[in-house]
């Protein structure tokens, strides 16, 4: 597989005090399989949807026991280095510098100045998603922040990302592209958003069936924050896992209305 371009979402992965019960539930939720996890990488173990790498789950360190599980997004990156220097200079806080993880790659970890946590992946042997766009596997993300300024003009400095604004005066909402190629959204959190949710990178995994697995959801523990609702992209919904993971699910072929319009290119 050839490396994702710059900017371009290429893996995610997240910590869980209970890898066992993360596992159990991804795998009936999203018909996921698993590798054993490797000891000298802390128990990262990868996820596979038709034999195909799609997420990893790891063992929440001891030192990072008071924080609760999220999904974590990487952004690919040819140089790390060269990626943290410009996230600094944008005004973001490193919170791991680059780092070698074996031959698989170099990552880094990083929040956006208004506190959005993201990661960035210079590929080595593993160069990201073998599978996305299908059930079973990523399809989308937000980043969701009360501080859309400041995301604005923090990411586009960071990665070659070409900004539309949805035509909407109900949402407040930018499309990221390259060549042309819608990438990531961002969605400024509203009065609807509870002020205990922070600032987040929204992950979007593919279904089958959207109201299955929200049914799925619930019976295996975890609840649902919205939804679901049909929408020209896909009827979705946003859940959290019974450790409290929040991720969304979309069934892509069930569409409802006509596509958003796109304002004018934002500088």
């Amino acid at each position: 597989m050839t490396a994702y371009p710059e900017g371009a979402p290429c893996w995610a992965d997240a910590m869980f005090p209970d890898v066992g019960a993360a596992k159990d539930f991804y795998g009936e939720l999203l018909g996921w399989t698993f590798t054993e996890g490797a000891p000298e990488f802390g128990g990262y173990t990868q996820a596979y949807s038709d034999g195909k790498a799609v997420a990893a789950v790891v063992p929440r360190p001891p030192d990072m026991a008071g924080q609760p599980p999220a999904w974590n997004l990487y952004l690919a990156s040819p140089d790390a280095a060269a990626t943290a220097e410009r996230i600094r200079s944008a005004g973001g806080t490193l919170v791991m510098e680059p780092m070698e993880v074996g031959p698989f790659g170099t990552m880094a970890a990083a929040q956006d100045p208004g506190g959005v946590y993201f990661s960035v992946w210079q590929p080595g042997g593993h160069a990201g998603f073998e599978k996305t766009g299908e059930p079973g596997a990523f399809c989308w993300a937000e980043v969701t922040t009360r501080d859309a300024d400041k995301a604005d003009a923090f990411f586009p400095a960071v990665f070659p990302y070409e900004v539309k604004k949805m035509a909407d005066d109900a949402i407040d909402f930018h499309v990221w592209e390259l060549g042309g190629e819608p990438l990531l959204g961002r969605l400024k959190m509203g009065p609807d958003f509870p002020a205990e949710v922070p600032p987040h990178v929204n992950v979007y995994f593919a279904v089958e069936d959207c109201d299955a697995a929200v049914a799925t959801v619930q019976r295996l523990g975890g609840s649902l924050l919205f939804g679901p609702m049909t929408s020209p992209f896909g009827r979705f919904a946003t859940v959290t896992d019974p450790q409290g993971a929040a991720l969304s699910v979309i069934d892509l072929s069930t569409t409802e209305g006509e596509m958003p319009e796109m304002g004018a290119d934002v500088a």
